[in-house]
């Protein structure tokens, strides 16, 4: 099964298009769960048996892992083993390095760590996404046109080949989709905070499933990012919150507080498909 099938099918099975981001700050996390690590494992072990009837994919962000060093690395891997195997994983490690160095990340977080997919700059071009584009049933989200405010500092800068311009996101929103079929899954990432560059993404790239984070706490405009992403091709889609459902409750009772979110938020997309 490619990691589209996968997607799809679990988009399917939950009547879905959530991504849940796994983002276990220190300081959010509650008290009765305790300290370290080990309360970073039972905070995600307890959202994932709460929402894996109402989510597409899970995402952990590899930084909120690494603050705890070594014991967060364990963390990382146990949250892995907690989500059920018929749901994506999305590793957000934002990597991308010369291709030996590519590899290596490849064998370590789709070898040994087992996730679906994880997410890439394109900056350092073909040759240094190749080894994790090599991994067949595997996916690799490049980054295109992130969510944050900063994102049109180098992203939104105009290129022009051949008397035509084009922004750097929608070059690599058009490369990308030539890779498609030359190596395993090629995914974009594109941020809901700016859903006419989604929808320019989408209509370059119709078949490539997109990561679109920033709807709950970054503020996107939902209605308009979800008929952006979903446009007219059939690239599956999985739309990314993390704190806006993570930390709807922060008490004894976090839990319902979380899957109440994770219900209100899938509906809503769904509302607007």
């Amino acid at each position: 099964m490619s990691f589209s099938e996968k997607l799809q099918q679990a988009s399917r099975a939950n009547n879905s298009l959530l991504c849940i981001g796994l983002d276990p700050d220190p300081s959010r996390i509650p008290s009765h769960l305790g300290s370290g690590a080990h309360a970073v494992v039972a905070f995600n072990q307890a959202i994932i048996r709460a929402t894996k009837d109402i989510a597409c994919a899970y995402k952990p962000n590899l930084g909120f892992y690494t603050v705890y060093g070594h014991d967060g690395i364990w963390a990382l891997e146990q949250t892995r083993r907690a989500i059920p195997s018929d749901i994506p994983t999305i590793l957000d490690a934002k990597v991308g390095d010369i291709d030996i160095t590519s590899k290596a990340y490849a064998q370590g977080y789709f070898g040994e760590m087992g996730f679906d997919a994880v997410t890439a700059q394109p900056y350092l071009g073909r040759d240094g996404l190749e080894p994790l584009l090599n991994w067949k049933d595997r996916c690799v989200f490049i980054l295109a046109k992130t969510s944050n405010p900063g994102s049109g500092d180098l992203q939104d800068l105009t290129l022009t080949e051949n008397d035509r311009e084009r922004t750097v996101y929608e070059h690599v929103a058009s490369q990308v989709a030539d890779w498609q079929g030359t190596f395993g899954t090629c995914g974009l990432v594109a941020g809901a905070t700016y859903p006419q560059q989604v929808e320019k993404i989408r209509a370059l790239a119709p078949e490539l499933p997109m990561l679109i984070p920033g709807v709950g706490s970054q503020g996107g405009d939902l209605e308009s990012t979800v008929k952006a992403a979903l446009g007219t091709g059939n690239g599956p889609v999985a739309i990314n919150a993390s704190r806006s459902i993570i930390y709807a409750g922060d008490g004894l009772d976090y839990v319902e507080a979380v899957r109440e979110a994770a219900l209100k938020l899938r509906d809503q997309i769904n509302a607007a498909r």
